[in-house]
């Protein structure tokens, strides 16, 4: 969503610094690697988004608390702390005598228990002054009674550079609860009482942090099951919520295909406004899209989408052949994290996701101009042995799947089985060709164990991790997972965007997203609602070309409109 809004405000004008706090918080590791990677003028906190509440309230009582003091008043030359402080959290030194180590300063503040003590709260992490960067200790605040001056700097230093909001300071908080305790993929969601489950309680947290900052604009995503799950209780709850604060509020279904997407991707956003401020619009689609699953039929009216016999100019659906048909073959075992593109783009898509992050933001960044001639993270999750052979088995043809293996047979009911008058052929393991649970996924029924993608298909959603056993997810022309480039091209990841952590990590980062063409169509929106330049309708036209053009051929274009007009 990041990465979207960022690239949507400013093709609205917007500079993204002065209308986003750069603050982002996620209790996942591998995705602050990825984000900080990508946005390193973001301040990303890896923790909890309740620990993270509750430091924006801890926060606030230290600038009070600082900011009246007399900024010269002298203290001691340096706070000391005694070495029982010092054991506490480290293990680096250890004596049986009273010693003290002198703090060199502090260098970061978070609330909780970082060094799994069992013991939460406000915490510093401390530079002790002789030792390396990778001797620094979390402390409690209570343990720094001596150290009023380090405190007072780093609290000093913080409130100017804001490296925590205050309330007043932000213009815009976005986030997507996460969505396990919701999906319909999960089947122990409790769906009698959903606000017990812990796994909903992220809802909870994120709307207490909208009320206690009260920014300008608010946006919420989750997926559609919120609006299904217990006659969307849950989305009445953060609706509620927000109206409750007196925000304005505007909810919407959107399909990430009608942006420019080869899958279609249902995903719910809340849009909330202050009352000074004008509520963001819905963006129309720009291209047509291939449905591949309904809308709750309750709040059809949710959905944005052109009405019956409204005049529209779309672009064709987009296709996986339009997505990745340029990029190179690899190995089943790839280990290079980059290579080169090996032959030019094929399609508009290709031709604007491969454009470098200079052209795509319409900004120079830190050196971005340099055209990108090098392709990243183009490597599959590698199969096992045994789903290698059975891959290399399947043919490549449209529709193919574990049915075309050898002894399975196919009934008139469309249930596949296993011949009984053909011998079973076995793996060099051991276990079957065929595996058993491809026969009851679906009672039989199942076409997608195994299944191989086609050119001209579409994906229903990009889910967190590639699973050959349960999806259709094989390339189509390669004996390989479809890889983590090109699971990031179906979710509209930019070329140049690049991700830490394991395979797996990485595949599930994507997963997770928002679809970036989705983030920036809300970004202009949001941008042009900041600007006080959107109408009052909940929906609106998207300038001609957005969704695959680059930041600059849009304010070229816009510039060549506007020299037309007058």
């Amino acid at each position: 969503m990041s990465t979207g809004l960022c690239l949507g405000a400013k093709a609205s004008c917007n500079d993204l610094v002065a209308v986003f706090h750069p603050v982002t918080v996620d209790s996942d590791r591998s995705p602050c690697e990825s984000l900080k990677l990508n946005h390193p003028e973001t301040h990303v906190r890896n923790e909890a988004a309740d620990d993270f509440l509750q430091l924006l309230k801890e926060w606030e009582k230290l600038c009070k608390q600082y900011r009246v003091k007399n900024l010269e008043r002298t203290y001691p030359s340096r706070s000391r702390i005694s070495e029982t402080v010092w054991k506490n959290a480290s293990s680096a030194k250890d004596s049986d005598t009273p010693d003290e180590h002198e703090v060199s300063s502090l260098v970061d503040i978070c609330y909780g228990d970082p060094c799994d003590t069992g013991n939460r709260g406000l915490k510093f992490k401390v530079c002790w002054k002789g030792y390396s960067a990778s001797d620094d200790t979390w402390e409690p605040i209570e343990g720094l009674r001596n150290c009023q001056e380090c405190i007072q700097e780093f609290v000093t230093n913080g409130f100017r550079s804001k490296i925590l909001p205050l309330r007043g300071d932000v213009d815009v908080i976005c986030g997507g609860p996460p969505c396990q305790g919701i999906s319909g993929y999960n089947r122990h969601r409790n769906v009698d009482s959903p606000l017990d489950d812990e796994k909903n309680r992220q809802i909870v947290v994120f709307v207490d942090i909208v009320e206690y900052l009260k920014p300008k604009f608010v946006l919420m995503e989750n997926v559609v099951d919120i609006m299904r799950l217990v006659k969307a209780s849950l989305g009445r709850y953060a609706l509620s919520r927000l109206v409750l604060m007196k925000y304005q509020a505007r909810l919407g279904i959107v399909a990430a295909g009608c942006y420019g997407l080869p899958q279609f991707r249902l995903r719910v956003f809340l849009f909330g406004a202050h009352s000074r401020e004008k509520l963001p619009q819905f963006p129309l689609p720009t291209h047509d899209v291939i449905i591949r699953y309904g809308y709750p039929a309750e709040f059809e009216r949710n959905t944005v989408a052109y009405d019956e016999g409204q005049p529209r100019q779309l672009e064709d659906a987009l296709v996986l052949r339009d997505s990745y048909s340029d990029l190179p073959p690899v190995a089943n075992n790839e280990a290079r994290e980059k290579m080169t593109y090996e032959k030019p783009p094929e399609t508009d898509f290709q031709r604007y996701i491969r454009s470098s992050e200079y052209k795509m933001t319409g900004s120079e960044l830190n050196g971005a101009k340099r055209i990108m001639n090098l392709l990243y993270d183009h490597r599959p999750s590698p199969l096992s042995e045994d789903d290698y052979i059975r891959v290399c088995l399947i043919p490549k043809r449209k529709g193919a799947n574990f049915r075309d293996l050898p002894g399975v047979i196919v009934g008139t009911d469309n249930v596949a089985w296993r011949g009984r008058t053909q011998e079973q052929q076995f793996l060099p393991s051991g276990k079957p060709l065929v595996p058993d649970y491809v026969f009851t996924l679906k009672q039989g029924k199942s076409k997608r164990p195994f299944a191989r993608l086609w050119w001209d298909e579409t994906m229903p959603a990009v889910l967190t991790a590639p699973f050959c056993h349960s999806q259709a997810i094989l390339h189509p022309e390669q004996d390989w997972l479809l890889t983590v480039r090109e699971w990031a091209r179906l979710q509209g990841f930019p070329d140049y965007y690049r991700f830490r952590g394991t395979i797996k990590e990485r595949y599930c980062q994507i997963g997770n997203a928002v679809a970036v063409p989705v983030g920036r169509a809300l970004g202009y929106t949001m941008g042009m609602a900041f600007q006080k330049g959107s109408g009052n309708e909940p929906l609106m036209i998207l300038p001609p070309k957005f969704s695959l053009s680059t930041n600059i051929q849009l304010a070229k274009s816009l510039s060549q409109n506007t020299d037309r007009l007058n």
